[in-house]
């Protein structure tokens, strides 16, 4: 074997073993990123989650909400992803216990009764208006001592919150996006898919409550979200009062 016929076979083994060494690489980091999400999630390969459907208050079907159901689509995509499979079940029909399978649970407590359970249960210092009558009042949270009002198409919050027992035995975790309008749920849900791996960062696989506001969905739909603040633990304290006074939020103006 001559020098060039050597030298050509040395570089042929040379280029195969950079691209194996390439790709074993890129594999184990994906399938590091891949178990990461899993993690966070509550979804091992071929794992099975709930998506808790609401209703749509305004009609008189029981239907669902356009933006609603792009919210469920976005989750039944990342659910996906993780290698898991999703039953999708209505508000009214979820009769599980906390924490035997990874559940996504979309919409208000008036149109998702099992909101207003986990809510109620897990998360006894938020509060919201839910009197139908217009006013300045009308689907406000209320997070501890302060209220965060709805300005529709201009300035709406949404709750999206990470919930465990914290028991070995129920490692499986509820996931509530919970809006004050239905495109919030999809802002909500976006949010999460986009910002899952820093949030994992920072909360690990504990519970959190985020107060997000959707800004001017009139225009930008439900693509501009701005964090407002982590209100865990005002979310987890006892309800305050009745007779306390309420606090206008500046931040939700």
């Amino acid at each position: 074997m001559n020098d060039d016929v050597r030298n050509i076979v040395l570089g042929v083994i040379a280029a195969g073993l950079s691209a194996s060494l390439g790709w074993f690489f890129r594999t184990y980091l994906w399938k590091r990123k891949l178990r990461r999400k899993q993690t966070f999630f509550g979804l091992p390969d071929n794992s099975e989650s709930l998506l808790v459907v609401n209703r749509d208050p305004s009609s008189a079907d029981l239907a669902v909400h356009r933006f609603d159901v792009f919210a469920l689509l976005e989750l039944s995509a990342l659910i996906k992803d993780c290698g898991s499979h999703a039953q999708m079940i209505t508000q009214d029909a979820a009769q599980q216990g906390f924490g035997e399978r990874t559940e996504f649970c979309v919409g208000g407590p008036v149109s998702n009764r099992r909101m207003a359970a986990h809510i109620a249960a897990m998360l006894p210092g938020i509060s919201f208006n839910n009197d139908p009558e217009p006013g300045p009042h009308r689907a406000a949270f209320q997070i501890g001592s302060e209220q965060y009002r709805l300005d529709p198409g201009i300035t709406e919050h949404v709750i999206l919150a990470r919930l465990t027992t914290g028991q070995p035995d129920q490692a499986r975790p509820v996931f509530l996006f919970c809006g004050q309008r239905a495109i919030t749920n999809q802002a909500a849900t976006r949010y999460l898919a986009r910002n899952h791996e820093r949030l994992h960062r920072k909360y690990g696989t504990g519970t959190f409550a985020l107060l997000l506001k959707v800004v001017n969905s009139q225009a930008y739909g439900a693509d501009v979200v701005e964090l407002v603040a982590d209100v865990t633990r005002a979310a987890q304290a006892p309800a305050p009062s009745p007779s306390a006074p309420a606090q206008i939020s500046h931040r939700a103006s």
